[in-house]
């Protein structure tokens, strides 16, 4: 699926910079994974364990759909038993997200 955001002639919108950390339990194929958001233009921060970067020039709101929907169609393509997320924003941090797997969706933990 590809986010975009139509943007009236003169109006610029600023770049987004993004962190995601995961947190994921007995993923069988992480290769498979990464690969995947390698695709959909996520950067994997060496030496560390399930943590990715990106840029964004969209909204914010689009920004946060894009990441929630890119690594929700990467957990798809391989098994693993529980997967947590939490997100930065431009160094402002999002709520956590946690996999559910009755739903297959990240759900907001509240």
């Amino acid at each position: 699926m590809n986010y975009f955001k139509v943007v009236p002639l003169g109006d610029k919108l600023e770049n987004i910079e993004l962190v995601v950390i995961l947190e994921v339990e007995n993923l069988k194929d992480k290769e498979k994974f990464e690969k995947h958001l390698k695709k959909e233009g996520f950067k994997i921060v060496p030496e560390e364990e399930f943590v990715y970067t990106g840029i964004s020039s969209t909204t914010t709101f689009s920004t946060k759909a894009y990441i929630l929907e890119v690594f929700k169609k990467g957990l798809q393509k391989t098994e693993f038993d529980s997967c947590n997320m939490v997100f930065l924003l431009n160094e402002t941090p999002y709520p956590p997200y946690t996999y559910d797997k009755t739903t297959n969706d990240f759900e907001e933990v509240k």
